[in-house]
């Protein structure tokens, strides 16, 4: 895989960082604090977690005075819908091609 796809596949393995990944989706911009209130664990965890998905692309964090406000970054997640799409466009083709052969 390219482009950085298991990285943010692992990253999106845990139910934690999806939600986190969802709140700042609607959002569009917010606080570890801020998403404390979201997902029911602790900030220095929700830290941890942005951190993860910052290493994987999917959210750019920027310094504000004190805060740090994180933001979804969409072109990892692009690029990891186009493989995924790919990958699906794939294993159709190969079921229209068993069910031609079974229908022959």
């Amino acid at each position: 895989m390219t482009n950085g796809v298991d990285e943010v596949l692992a990253a999106l393995a845990d139910p934690t960082r999806r939600r986190l990944l969802d709140a700042l989706a609607t959002r569009g911009e917010a606080t570890a604090t801020t998403l404390a209130t979201d997902v029911p664990v602790t900030r220095q965890a929700i830290v941890k977690h942005l951190s993860v998905l910052q290493q994987a692309g999917l959210v750019d964090g920027g310094r504000h005075g004190r805060e740090v406000r994180y933001s979804v970054k969409s072109d990892r997640l692009a690029s990891t819908a186009t493989w995924m799409a790919g990958l699906a466009d794939e294993w159709d083709r190969r079921l229209r091609t068993i069910k031609r052969i079974a229908e022959s």
